[in-house]
């Protein structure tokens, strides 16, 4: 058994887990809350704290882990092992030493992974792109995130940045996206842009039952319930799901003429809404790919559920040595 410590460092969680990286087992894991606005300092302890406390109640020796993985939800710099900007953590966090600071807290190698790259390497090695050489991932949720497997090795890109798949431009006269440029797939088809459409039905009156399942309570509507209402038969719902899988398919077309995936996975909280998603994705990347064998390409949900990102960067850190 080859034991690494996978770590998710979230907004409002830490997620910890040792993982067996020759089979992609999790053994144990815990979970604590990120406290971000107490600053990076006071998270970073938190982090150490956590790992050596996970460690101990697994009732192994540190000696017996190989080092720690930790999935950061932003731009670092890997070579130096810096976070340059965390966009959903408080302070932004530039410039902060947390490869080294963990490292030196626990006497354990660390290493920094992109949180989506960390899922698309989880995916790829255990989950539902195993076996195969060429692999796209879109991560919807609030955001959504990417990563890209190339001829069996993670592309990374320079600084890391490689593979940010959900700001893939599918309309340059669309609406302003977070990371500042006009007309992202992020901007159409994120978990939020889903909810805006479920919120812009009900406003506008249309013949829905979103309306009665959030009791007229527009701060319930989400992609969940929009999901739900389409599986009932809503047709506003459906609709909703279709013209957020006709985005991300737009996005998975320049991907396939790009780098000629054989799956591209879709992952995320909003994946959870099935076929509902995948199959108006298949359609539209069908639709306008016209140069490369697109229907030998697979579009399929991810395996791992909320694993896959400890699982990925525990793995990133077991290769990385």
């Amino acid at each position: 058994m080859k034991a690494y410590i996978g770590c998710d460092l979230g907004g409002t969680n830490l997620r910890a887990a040792i993982v067996d990286v020759e089979n992609g087992t999790v053994l144990h894991q815990m979970k604590i809350p990120t406290l971000a606005r107490e600053g990076c300092e006071a998270v970073m302890q938190r982090m150490a704290e956590l790992f050596l406390e996970l460690i101990d109640s697994a009732k192994m020796n540190k000696a017996e882990i190989g080092g720690i993985g930790i999935g950061v939800p932003g731009v670092m710099d890997l070579e130096q092992g810096e976070t340059l900007f965390l966009p959903n953590l408080p302070g932004t966090w530039p410039h902060i030493p947390l490869r080294d600071t963990i490292a030196k807290s626990t006497g354990l190698r660390t290493f920094l992974l992109n949180d989506v790259r960390s899922i698309t390497n989880g995916e790829w090695r255990f989950g539902a792109g195993r076996g195969f050489d060429t692999v796209a991932v879109f991560a919807i949720g609030t955001g959504i995130g990417g990563g890209l497997v190339i001829n069996n090795k993670l592309h990374l890109g320079i600084g890391g940045t490689g593979g940010e798949l959900g700001h893939t431009v599918i309309d340059f006269n669309g609406p302003v996206c977070g990371c500042g440029t006009r007309g992202c797939v992020e901007a159409y088809a994120s978990g939020p842009a889903i909810t805006a459409m479920g919120l812009r039905a009900v406003i506008q009156g249309l013949t829905t039952c979103i309306a009665d399942m959030c009791e007229c309570d527009l701060n319930r509507i989400t992609p969940e319930l929009i999901a739900n209402a389409a599986k009932a038969g809503d047709e506003v719902a459906k609709d909703i799901y279709e013209k957020a899988g006709f985005y991300i398919g737009i996005a998975a077309a320049n991907i396939c003429t790009s780098i000629g995936p054989r799956r591209i996975i879709i992952a995320g909280g909003v994946s959870q809404a099935g076929e509902l998603l995948l199959e108006p994705i298949r359609r539209s990347l069908r639709a306008n790919v016209h140069i490369m064998p697109v229907e030998q390409v697979e579009v399929v949900q991810a395996k791992l559920g909320d694993n896959a990102g400890v699982i990925g960067v525990a793995s990133w850190a077991s290769e990385s040595l």
